[in-house]
């Protein structure tokens, strides 16, 4: 599996009713994330939580995601 996928599938996983579209590579990555679990929460909260999702993909100096140069959190 790539690291796309992995982003993609760690999100949805940790984030009820999510849907991720993610692209990029070489360490970074544009994000969105499409949830009704972002209702009511402003941006910063939505931001968090896919934080929160990723960062164990940012662990370490040989983290497979490195930075993430846009991140979109959206309701449906």
């Amino acid at each position: 599996m790539g690291i796309i996928d992995q982003i993609k599938i760690t999100i949805e996983t940790a984030i009820p009713g999510a849907e991720a579209q993610v692209g990029g590579g070489g360490g970074h990555f544009d994000i969105t994330v499409t949830s009704e679990a972002f209702a009511g929460l402003k941006l910063l909260d939505r931001q968090r939580l896919v934080y929160v999702a990723i960062g164990e993909l940012m662990q370490g100096a040989d983290a497979p995601l490195h930075a993430v140069d846009r991140l979109v959190c959206r309701t449906p």
